[in-house]
């Protein structure tokens, strides 16, 4: 999201270049245009570019001064529009692109029947809107320190614009400049956009045509100063995440900045997103871990690495960290000593502790099937302590209870370790009952 945010407040930044110079460049992408606008300085409008400087000066300098601060956007927006119009300044305004009527939208039905034709874009054009939503909700927090819900904010934006469909409205969504412009201004909850609208709906009605006279170059310079604070707003961010040094984390971030200036914006978010899976696996087949719990002599537990074999007549248990993902079976199966082979032993017990599972996958039930028989077929014997009761409930519907046996599935209880406990006792039992009981040390 850091990289994201940054990039799409890049783009607010040089989508601005036709505004500021009254030159609009060339290019396959952002970058290309960029390059196209700084080869061209000689076609650059210099009435335009005088009025975008002084506007950003403007701007800044107003937003330094703490009384004005919160009125620094419509103090430039009305002083320089009068100024450029009172002057006659010569420079691209509202109205030679667009029209604007002194009413609000009257009530029209959508064209059902374009819905084939325009539902592959509506797609990207929701996941553009949903992301930058997302993006402001991790660049402007709530004021009030509480978590903002996503799922919330999607709802209003899917209600906001199915209604809106009605009165001939383009879809939209979170506006990283508009959120900046409302934030700067001292809007502090949602408040804030619903008035935003009210107002919008009474200048329309009232002003409508005199805001075709505002200058394209003003609109222009004050996203520019908004695009530059919501970048340095993300600076802290990006310097934690470098801090970390995370390099998964720090490739994420770098690759969607620089893709968000490449490609468009819904392929740049479906680049995040895998991106975002692929770190998620890498971090899930890490997360595995086994340790082995050794007792000892006052009766206390001391936790070691896991031996590379089994010991014959004896209780062999190992703790697992990490076994809700599919990807994590193999890992842990490889730190686990086998049932057969090199590592194999006779009249062992093997006790799994399973405190940190609270689901289990399909894949870890045949391998715990598996490596029961596999024990089993060497007079060994499988004990699972400290299981999840709603893991239990799992593993009975699935089959796995009948090949370890309930009797030797210990589930979890409120107190610390007390399937532990009783699994430690089951296995010392059964250690008993074998043949070469004489034999064990318990251990």
């Amino acid at each position: 999201m850091t990289g994201f945010v940054a990039g799409a407040s890049w783009l607010i930044i040089t989508g601005q270049e036709h505004h500021l110079t009254g030159y609009a460049p060339q290019g396959a992408n952002q970058i290309e245009k960029s390059i196209n606008w700084l080869q061209n300085i000689n076609q650059w409008d210099k009435t335009t570019v005088v009025v975008s400087i002084a506007v950003i000066v403007f701007m800044v300098v107003l937003k330094r001064i703490r009384p004005l601060e919160k009125f620094a956007p419509i103090i430039v927006l009305l002083v320089a529009t009068v100024v450029v119009n009172l002057l006659k300044i010569q420079t691209e305004l509202v109205g030679d692109i667009a029209t604007i009527p002194n009413s609000l939208p009257s009530f029209m039905l959508p064209n059902f029947s374009l819905i084939p034709q325009l539902a592959l874009g509506s797609i990207s054009v929701a996941l553009v809107a949903l992301a930058q939503g997302a993006g402001i909700s991790t660049a402007v927090p709530n004021p009030d320190g509480s978590k903002a819900s996503q799922s919330r904010d999607f709802l209003g934006e899917g209600l906001g614009n199915l209604a809106g469909s009605f009165f001939q409205s383009m879809g939209t969504g979170g506006s990283l400049s508009r959120t900046g412009i409302s934030t700067g201004a001292g809007a502090n909850s949602r408040l804030g956009g619903v008035f935003a609208g009210l107002w919008l709906g009474l200048i329309l009605l009232l002003f409508g045509s005199q805001a075709e006279k505002v200058p394209l170059a003003v609109i222009g310079g004050m996203l520019v100063v908004i695009g530059v604070e919501l970048i340095m707003a993300r600076v802290p961010s990006a310097r934690l995440v470098f801090s970390t040094r995370a390099w998964g984390s720090i490739a994420a971030m770098t690759i969607t900045f620089v893709s968000a200036v490449f490609i468009p914006l819904q392929y740049t978010i479906f680049l995040g997103a895998a991106l975002s899976l692929g770190l998620y696996l890498v971090a899930s087949s890490q997360k595995a871990r086994v340790q082995q719990a050794v007792r000892l002599e006052d009766g206390g537990w001391e936790m070691r690495e896991p031996a590379k074999a089994l010991k014959s007549n004896a209780v062999n248990i190992f703790v697992i960290q990490g076994l809700d993902f599919f990807a994590e079976v193999p890992t842990l199966e490889g730190q686990i000593p086998a049932a057969h082979g090199a590592t194999a032993a006779s009249n062992a017990v093997v006790a799994l502790v399973l405190r940190d599972m609270q689901k289990i996958t399909s894949t870890a039930i045949r391998w715990l099937e598996r490596y029961a028989k596999d024990l089993k077929a060497n007079d060994c014997l499988l004990i699972l302590a400290d299981v999840n009761p709603m893991v239990v409930d799992v593993m009975k519907k699935s089959g796995l209870l009948d090949v370890i046996g309930e009797q030797n599935v210990f589930p979890a209880t409120p107190r610390v370790l007390e399937a532990e406990e009783h699994a430690w006792e089951a296995a010392q039992q059964w250690l008993k009952q074998r043949p070469s009981a004489a034999d064990a040390d318990g251990s």
